[in-house]
């Protein structure tokens, strides 16, 4: 990378997570595009510690970009896997009711899921649930068709490969340092893999950085708590825990299974405070089966430990077993651990921030459903620069 004060390339995004790649990908055709990610490799963190879940778009506010670019994303990432043979599998979801107290809930969410236009779903009765997933005690369900499964670092790798093709320079291994704007850009100080300083000169910025935004937000000068046009640009990590069902277990269910969300009557104000789903069971692209995650809210600058641990295990059986009686202690073991960049607005959840100025884009609280949007996502990018 030079030192001139000429400018380098014409856009330069930090992150290498499947947002940050799919917008490489997109701007790519636009100019000289550089990626710059502080790992060895790609989609290390959120991309790859999450639930690999296509997800359908019933549960987000109406007109939210979480509602919006989630089902513009998920027709978008069909398609790319379809044409790019990344494994991905239309597996579909029930949430379920498991007592009658809780077929209101479902009632709740159908009517979001109306509102939003989520296409695929269907209201089953007992039998009809009981008939597609005999091991689940569901006296009532919603089945969501559009939502499914996908091998979400073959995806990275697809979007890794589309951007090279396209030009892109990958400076893997580059530590953000700071980064400040001048009449003809931006200058991001590096630390490159060997420990010296390096410099890039670029004309726009893409904040993709993840756990990381916040600092580049503040380094180039913007209030992370918002204020005079700026949305609140702070973030804190919300921790989820996984356990994995044995195979044997696992078999007694074909498709993702989630609970009717606790809380709802008002589905917008649930997703607006909960941080999660709740406890459920996903299938992935290999048949495999995990419960989880769980919400844990941690301070902005804790550390992120992917290491997990098998303190919450009679939890997780407890949230198992209300949905696979079958459940056993013997049956899950500690899985892995992912860690969600949300919005630091009063400690609750909030909507995705995808913000310009100036030939900036900040891309804050990118958390679920982020990896079904990330192709909207990228759409939306470019539309600002």
């Amino acid at each position: 990378m030079t030192q001139a004060d000429t400018l380098d390339v014409d856009v330069a995004v930090v992150g290498a997570g499947v947002v940050g790649l799919a917008i490489a990908a997109r701007l790519a055709e636009r100019g000289r595009v550089a990626v710059i990610e502080r790992h060895t490799a790609i989609a290390l963190e959120t991309s790859s510690h999450n639930s690999q879940v296509v997800h359908g778009g019933m549960y987000y506010p109406t007109g939210s970009l979480k509602h919006v670019l989630c089902i513009e994303g998920r027709r978008l990432l069909y398609e790319w896997c379809e044409a790019r043979g990344v494994p991905v599998r239309r597996s579909g979801k029930l949430i379920v009711a498991t007592h009658p107290s809780e077929l209101g809930g479902l009632d709740d969410v159908w009517a979001q899921a109306e509102r939003n236009g989520v296409e695929g779903m269907s209201r089953l009765t007992e039998a009809e649930a009981r008939a597609l997933e005999p091991a689940v005690p569901a006296v009532g369900a919603l089945l969501s068709s559009a939502t499914g499964a996908i091998d979400a670092y073959a995806y990275a790798r697809s979007l890794e490969a589309a951007a090279r093709a396209g030009g892109v320079l990958f400076a893997l291994a580059h530590e953000v340092l700071g980064a400040h704007r001048d009449s003809d850009g931006f200058t991001i100080e590096l630390r490159d893999p060997e420990g010296n300083p390096a410099r890039l000169r670029a004309a726009a910025l893409v904040n993709s950085a993840g756990h990381g935004a916040p600092a580049i937000a503040r380094a180039l000068g913007y209030p992370l708590d918002g204020g005079d046009g700026v949305p609140v640009l702070g973030q804190r990590p919300n921790r989820g825990r996984y356990y994995d069902v044995s195979p044997s277990a696992g078999r007694a269910v074909s498709r993702h299974i989630y609970p009717v969300p606790h809380g709802t009557g008002d589905m917008p104000e649930f997703m607006r405070t909960a941080g999660g789903l709740g406890v459920h069971l996903t299938v992935d692209i290999d048949g495999g089966v995990h419960l989880g995650p769980d919400t844990e809210w941690l301070e902005a600058d804790a550390t992120l430990d992917y290491r997990n641990d098998d303190s919450r295990r009679a939890a997780f059986l407890a949230a198992g077993q209300r949905l696979l009686p079958s459940l056993t202690d013997a049956d899950i073991a500690p899985g892995q651990v992912g860690y969600r960049p949300k919005l630091d607005a009063a400690g609750t959840d909030a909507d995705f921030v995808i913000w310009g100025d100036r030939g900036y884009a900040h891309l804050g609280g990118i958390e679920s459903p982020g990896l079904t949007a990330s192709l909207a996502i990228a759409h939306r990018v470019a539309g600002l620069l």
